[in-house]
């Protein structure tokens, strides 16, 4: 997958935000394809591991990593109010997937599947 750098960084007040979101891309052993997707809405992209991806955009930082299940775990920070455009990225490109959003302290806001 080619590696992007024309996304924005992430908007510095969110640097020491602990992870908020977290989720599965379901059916898919390859993280590749779904960093791609994220790519074509004008995220950054760049490798953070051997087969991982980190994607990036002013409103969000995703680490995207392939598991043996055939899935992608997808963890990071996103703004709160952004969870819908981040399911509708994902929708858009017909990938299955759940997604769940957390407050400061862990607990569960709201969940999204499916």
């Amino acid at each position: 997958m080619d590696i992007s750098d024309d996304g924005q960084r992430l908007d510095p007040q969110w640097d020491d935000v602990n992870n908020n979101v977290c989720g599965v891309v379901q059916d898919c052993r390859d993280a590749a394809p779904v960093a791609a997707t994220f790519v074509r809405a004008g995220w950054s992209s760049r490798s953070s591991s051997w087969h991982g991806y980190e994607v990036e955009a002013s409103w969000g930082q995703i680490e995207l990593d392939p598991m043996e299940t055939r899935e992608v775990l997808l963890n990071g920070v996103i703004y709160p109010e952004r969870l819908d455009d981040l399911a509708g990225l994902l929708s858009r490109c017909g990938l299955r997937f759940t997604l769940e959003l957390c407050d400061d302290s862990g607990a569960l806001v709201r969940e999204i599947q499916t």
